[in-house]
């Protein structure tokens, strides 16, 4: 059960994203409900579930999974030390190469993932990476459009826990590919805008392999009591760096092996904001 400030904390940052206002950070107030012996992280989490459970009595419907935080570079720029897990739901997805309107992020910015869908449960309290390869049906290659509820980016592991690990959108290919035809580490990454270079990465640099990535998700599931099921997306985490988004940009991700991903971001009208 939460205390009345952590619910405050969950009610304020759906107000952010409802109404496209960026609130301050809230880690202090998770550290304050932790003063008492309880694990912050936990509590974090306990407010991202409030807001999933709300968001799935709204008629939301959950996806997925993403692994947040899983590049060293990206742990970097955000000041960060271990993974992270967010929920997906369907209304997050966007079509390959699909308009996206740029109110529909606050401070949007991407970073490109190999996504894995499952074709079985992984129901176990431990998983092996052979568990994984098992339990998948194939791989594509995929753009998430990050986001967060906290005003410039001022964040830190409760921050983005609690925040739904700062999930925005996401954009998958459209063509998948079995694993078995996939060398996944040393799949190649890069993210380009207008043809340049921008972000430039690889497979291991996802806690060293991807299938790595979706061990510590199945386990951590399994270990909240919500496993991941057949059907499920799972975003394994970024390749790279992530990059700022500005109106009309276009991004296209490439990964060797599993072809290439765009995600095209609407520019903002004269009059508009």
């Amino acid at each position: 059960m939460l205390n009345p400030e952590l619910i405050q904390v969950a009610d304020q940052l759906r107000f952010a994203s409802e109404h496209g206002q960026p609130c301050p950070p809230v880690r202090d107030a998770i550290a304050r409900a932790a003063s008492a012996g309880a694990d912050p992280l936990a509590l974090a989490y306990a407010v991202q579930q409030r807001n999933t459970e709300h968001a799935l009595a709204a008629g939301r419907r959950l996806v997925g999974r993403k692994i947040g935080l899983t590049s060293v570079a990206v742990q970097r720029q955000l000041g960060v030390d271990q993974p992270d897990f967010g929920m997906l739901f369907a209304d997050m997805v966007r079509q390959d190469g699909e308009e996206i309107d740029w109110g529909d992020v606050l401070q949007p910015k991407v970073e490109t993932e190999i996504a894995l869908v499952l074709e079985h449960d992984l129901p176990h309290a431990a998983h092996t990476v052979a568990d994984v390869i098992r339990a998948t049906a194939f791989a594509l290659p995929a753009i998430e459009i990050v986001g967060s509820r906290i005003a410039n980016w001022d964040i830190r592991l409760t921050d983005t826990i609690a925040d739904n690990a700062s999930s925005g959108l996401y954009v998958l290919g459209t063509r998948p590919v079995s694993l078995a035809a996939l060398d996944l580490p040393h799949c190649g990454m890069v993210m380009e805008l207008a043809g340049e270079p921008v972000s430039v990465g690889s497979g291991a640099a996802c806690l060293g392999n991807p299938l790595n990535a979706a061990v510590w998700l199945a386990n951590t599931m399994s270990r909240v009591g919500a496993p991941l099921r057949a059907g499920d997306t799972i975003l394994t985490g970024a390749l790279g760096p992530m990059v700022a988004v500005q109106p009309g940009n276009v991004f296209t991700a490439s990964i060797e092996g599993l072809g290439s991903v765009t995600a095209s971001f609407q520019a903002v009208r004269q009059g508009d904001a």
